[in-house]
C-alpha cells in the first residue's frame, strides 16, 4: 500500500493543494516556513486522524477558514482506495475510507503504516518513560494488530482498579473488592509484558545494525525494563498486595506495565542521560528504520517513511548512508531547505516538490 497524492483544503498555510508522491524516495524542498512540515504533518494527518505536531487540532485550521480537509488517495497494485478527514472545531472529526464513514482510521486495513522522524521526536530519547512505553506499545499493534486490544483492555482494568482505590480512600468502597481487580490487573500485565518482551527480541538486532551502519560509535541495543519479576498471576497479585498501602495513600496502581521503562543504550550507558543530541538523533534514526525493516520481514508492509529536517545536522557521510537505506526500498518523504543536503535528490527516479508560501509545485514526478 503507497500514498499516491495528498490533497489538502484549508490545511495549516494551505488554502487548496495537492501533492503527487513518488513509489520511491520524495524530497519536498523550499526555505525555512513556507508549509513543508505541513505537508508531511498532512499526510499523517490524512492516513491516521491525528497530528504529527499538536493535541490543539484548532491549529490544523487554515486562519480565517471553518474547517480543514485531507483526503489521501492509495494503491494496492492494481486497487485504489480513499482516505479523508475532515475537521471542523467544536464537531465530531469526519472519517471516511472508500467513501464509507469510520470511526478510527488507524483500524483500517488499507491505511498504509507510517514512520515519522521530527525533531521534536527527541523526546523519545530524552523523555520520560511514558513516551517510550507508549512508542513500543505502538510497534507492537503494528507488528501484531491484534494485540493492540489487549492493551486497551490492560488500560481499562488499570482504570477500574485506580477508581476502586479512590473509592477506598474517600469510605466509599471496601477493601475486600480490591483483590478481584488485582486478579484481572495481573492477567492483563503479564499479557503486555509478553508482547513488549517479544516487539523487543523482535528489534534488537537490527537496532544495533542500523546504529552501526548509520556510524553511533559503540554497540547499540535495547533493554525492556518490566517494574514487575514475577513468574506467573499469583506472584503478580502478591507485588499488588506488598503495594496496595502505597497505592491507597498515593491514590493509584504504582506497579504494572504502566510504569515499565524502553532504554536505549550505547555501550550499556544510556543515551538518555549519555548521549550527545547529535548521538541521540542517530539513535532514534536507528530505531525508525529497524522497525520499518522487522515491519516490512513481519508483515510484508514496508511503512511510508516522513522526516523533516532529517539532514541538517548529519554529516555527508551519514547523509550518505541514510539515503542508501531510505533509498533500498518502501516509501519516503524528507523534507529539507537544501537539495545538496539529500544525496541523490536530483536523480532520476526521485519526486521531487518545491513549497512555496501556501503551494506545491511538482518539479520531477518519478515513473
Amino acid at each position: 500500500m503507497r500514498v499516491v497524492s495528498v490533497q489538502l483544503r484549508d490545511f495549516r498555510t494551505y488554502t487548496r493543494a495537492e501533492a503527487r508522491l513518488g513509489e520511491g524516495l520524495t524530497v519536498v524542498h523550499g526555505p525555512n516556513g513556507v508549509g513543508k512540515s505541513n505537508l508531511l504533518e498532512a499526510v499523517y494527518f490524512g492516513c491516521t486522524g491525528r497530528s504529527t505536531r499538536t493535541r490543539n487540532e484548532r491549529e490544523l485550521v487554515r486562519f480565517g477558514a471553518q474547517a480543514a480537509r485531507v483526503v489521501v488517495q492509495l494503491a494496492d497494485g492494481s486497487h485504489q482506495h480513499e482516505l479523508s478527514v475532515g475537521f471542523e472545531p467544536g464537531q465530531p472529526k469526519r472519517m471516511s475510507s472508500d467513501g464509507a464513514p469510520v470511526e478510527r482510521l488507524i483500524d483500517i486495513e488499507t491505511r498504509p503504516l507510517l514512520s515519522v522522524f521530527l525533531p521534536d521526536r527527541l523526546e523519545l530519547l530524552k523523555g520520560a518513560p511514558a513516551v517510550r512505553r507508549a512508542h513500543l506499545d505502538q510497534f507492537v499493534a503494528a507488528v501484531w494488530p491484534a494485540r493492540g486490544a489487549d492493551r486497551r483492555v490492560y488500560s481499562q482494568v488499570l482504570s477500574q482498579r485506580n477508581a476502586l482505590i479512590a473509592g477506598i480512600r474517600a469510605g466509599r468502597a471496601s477493601r475486600a473488592s480490591i483483590s478481584t481487580w488485582d486478579q484481572q490487573l495481573a492477567r492483563h500485565a503479564l499479557i503486555q509484558r509478553e508482547h513488549r518482551t517479544a516487539a523487543v527480541a523482535l528489534l534488537a538486532d537490527t537496532f544495533a545494525d542500523r546504529a552501526s551502519q548509520l556510524g553511533l560509535t559503540g554497540t547499540a541495543s535495547l533493554d525492556y525494563r518490566p517494574r514487575s519479576r514475577a513468574l506467573d498471576e499469583d506472584e503478580f497479585v502478591a507485588e499488588l498486595q506488598a503495594r496496595f498501602a502505597g497505592d491507597l495513600e498515593r491514590g493509584f496502581s504504582t506497579h504494572g506495565p504502566h510504569r515499565d521503562e524502553l532504554a536505549l543504550l550505547r555501550d550499556g550507558r544510556e543515551l538518555r542521560l549519555y548521549g550527545s543530541q547529535g548521538e541521540q538523533r542517530l539513535a532514534l534514526l536507528a530505531l525508525l528504520l529497524a522497525e520499518r525493516t522487522v515491519l516490512a520481514r513481519e508483515r510484508c508492509r514496508t511503512p511510508l517513511m516522513l522526516l523533516d529536517d532529517v539532514m541538517s545536522e548529519l554529516d555527508s557521510e551519514r547523509r550518505e548512508l541514510l539515503a542508501r537505506e531510505l533509498s533500498a526500498g518502501g516509501q519516503s518523504v524528507i523534507a529539507t531547505t537544501d537539495l545538496a543536503h539529500v544525496p541523490g535528490a536530483c536523480a532520476p527516479g526521485v519526486t521531487r516538490l518545491r513549497v512555496s508560501p501556501g503551494a506545491i509545485l511538482q518539479e520531477a514526478l518519478a515513473a
